[in-house]
């Protein structure tokens, strides 16, 4: 009887522990389920999926306003840009109520020839004078009325009108200023009386309630303008000359290749009893005084400091 006890002992023992195995089986299973990576939710699903028709076409009207919106912007915008820039050029396209004017003696041909030779030996950021404009500046206007141009000619046909022609002389180059960077290379000019008609010019324009260039008067042909580093050239000499049968007025319109020079008048060197033509080119005379086979002369002396 013990023995058949001690079985049926063992037997419900076992059964007992049989619950334990499997509660451990479920834990493990359950914890290698916890240690798998989520699977992925069916929202974000979706948003990776294409969208249906219905959705796109209730998305049409706000994605045409956004257009809209977006070309008004963009219509504004080169609005803004095209008045902005209208607005900087506005100064250019109005008509303007001022100029730039000078009182000058002409150059003629056989002047400007021998000078334009001489230009030659720039190098560098040298901006020349063409032939066309070379001239002996007697009264500088840098803002005279337009509507003040006829008393600006008959105070030139007034302060000429005795005047006999003249006899002008080239001489040496020069620079502007002389020390430092030069700005201007130029070569001085000398005739009789010279210097009183350019200061009875500017007397009388400032009797006219209008402004002159403040620079006291020096007579020159300005050759070449300085833009940039540029080496100088050694002193020059030119032993030429004309006889000024008359003086002009002339406007400067600026342009970005340099100052275009427009003749509004002519006054012509004239003593009494003498005609009252007005002169053209060949009544201008011009005289040489050099009598070598080449009109322009390089001097033996260093550049001035």
């Amino acid at each position: 009887m013990k023995i058949k006890k001690s079985q049926s002992k063992q037997k419900a023992e076992q059964r007992a522990e049989k619950p334990r195995v499997s509660d451990l089986n479920a834990a493990l299973k359950m914890r290698a389920e916890a240690d798998l990576p989520a699977a992925p939710v069916e929202g974000i699903r979706r948003v990776t999926q294409p969208r249906r028709k219905d959705e796109a076409k209730a998305d049409a009207p706000r994605k045409a306003q956004e257009q809209q919106a977006s070309a008004e912007f963009r219509d504004r915008t080169e609005r803004q840009s095209s008045q902005s820039s209208r607005g900087r050029q506005a100064p250019e396209e109005h008509t303007p109520t001022t100029g730039r004017f000078f009182y000058a003696l002409k150059v003629p041909a056989s002047v400007t020839g021998p000078l334009s030779e001489a230009q030659r030996k720039l190098k560098g950021n040298w901006r020349t004078t063409g032939r066309e404009q070379m001239h002996v500046t007697l009264c500088y206007l840098p803002s005279a009325p337009l509507d003040r141009l006829a008393e600006l000619k008959a105070l030139g046909a007034r302060l000429t009108e005795n005047l006999g022609p003249m006899d002008v002389k080239l001489r040496g180059t020069g620079y502007f200023p002389n020390e430092g960077s030069p700005r201007v290379w130029f070569v001085k000019v000398e005739a009789e009386g010279l210097d009183e008609l350019a200061a009875s010019l500017r007397a009388g324009v400032h009797e006219l309630g209008i402004e002159t260039e403040e620079l006291g008067f020096k007579a020159h042909i300005t050759l070449a303008r300085r833009k940039g580093p540029a080496p100088r050239v050694p002193p020059m000499n030119f032993e030429l000359g004309w006889k000024a049968g008359g003086a002009t007025l002339q406007r400067s319109h600026l342009q970005k290749t340099g100052p275009v020079h427009e003749q509004v008048s002519t006054f012509r060197f004239q003593t009494v009893g003498q005609p009252t033509a007005p002169p053209d080119a060949s009544s201008l005379t011009p005289t040489t005084t050099d009598h070598s086979s080449s009109p322009t002369q390089q001097t033996e002396t260093q550049e001035p400091s």
